[in-house]
């Protein structure tokens, strides 16, 4: 059976800045991988009208999964607009019955900002929704009945929204895959000046000290993506957690993250 990844994430450039290192491991470890935006990038500029940034967000985003081979899928909404509704959700639901993901990877519930934490939300309630028959599904998809196991990535601050340090459970090995995620940002040639000006980011560097500090707290690799992993209740069985399992030795568990939250509950 196909084994698939997907990175469900929020604006263009967000899965190539947060996800991306650990898609390309994936791949290459023979998982198919998929790549969606939720919100279409319209708010992302000071230059352009919506339309015209909309169109180049899209271009952009197609050309960025085009470097890494992923399936490109077409976004739900405008910026501003990633609320958790059923039309969001029921247009989701299809999209992750399709692709019937091992892996999602997607934001977490700690993000800075509401686009992300809510893209999070809708990511895990898909795929929760992927064998309820009646679940809204628009349009209509077959529910499938596979497992799943939904991995949280770091924010983009390192910190939740009240500045608190937010810890991985696990990092992934991405120093084969850091000139393909320069590669990747670099596409996304409306965002350079743009977050530039709105938030101090000059995103390509960023991107590059954010994989040297997450590898560092590994101790083991010099670049680093790092991930929490999803309660399996509705989704997988307790000990699942195929993305270390398919990587081997280019992902690692923080046994300290998972000394401090162990609960012997579902061993027993």
């Amino acid at each position: 059976m196909k084994k698939t990844a997907f990175a469900i994430a929020s604006h263009p450039d967000d899965i190539d800045y947060m996800m991306a290192g650990t898609l390309v491991a994936l791949k290459n470890a023979g998982y198919e991988i998929h790549y969606m935006n939720i919100a279409n990038g319209s708010c992302g500029t000071n230059q352009y009208d919506r339309e015209t940034i909309i169109a180049m967000r899209r271009e952009e985003a197609k050309k960025s999964s085009g470097i890494i081979g992923a399936v490109f899928h077409e976004s739900l909404c405008d910026d501003l607009e990633v609320f958790y509704t059923k039309d969001l959700l029921e247009r989701l639901i299809p999209v992750v019955r399709e692709v019937n993901p091992e892996i999602v990877l997607t934001h977490g519930p700690y993000d800075y900002m509401e686009d992300h934490v809510n893209s999070g939300r809708l990511a895990v309630s898909a795929a929760f929704c992927r064998g309820m028959v009646p679940a809204p599904c628009v349009p209509p998809v077959p529910a499938v009945n596979s497992k799943v196991t939904v991995y949280h990535s770091m924010p983009h601050s390192i910190t939740d929204a009240l500045r608190r340090p937010v810890v991985p459970g696990l990092f992934v090995n991405v120093g084969e895959a850091i000139e393909l995620k320069k590669q990747m940002l670099a596409c996304h040639i409306s965002q350079g000046a743009w977050l530039d000006s709105s938030q101090g980011s000059a995103f390509v560097d960023d991107m590059v000290k954010r994989g040297r500090y997450f590898g560092k707290m590994s101790g083991k690799y010099e670049y680093a993506e790092g991930w929490v992993r999803h309660s399996h209740i509705g989704f997988c069985d307790s000990g699942d957690d195929p993305l270390t399992a398919a990587l081997g030795g280019k992902a690692m568990i923080n046994e300290a993250f998972e000394k401090a939250n162990k609960i012997d509950f579902w061993d027993m």
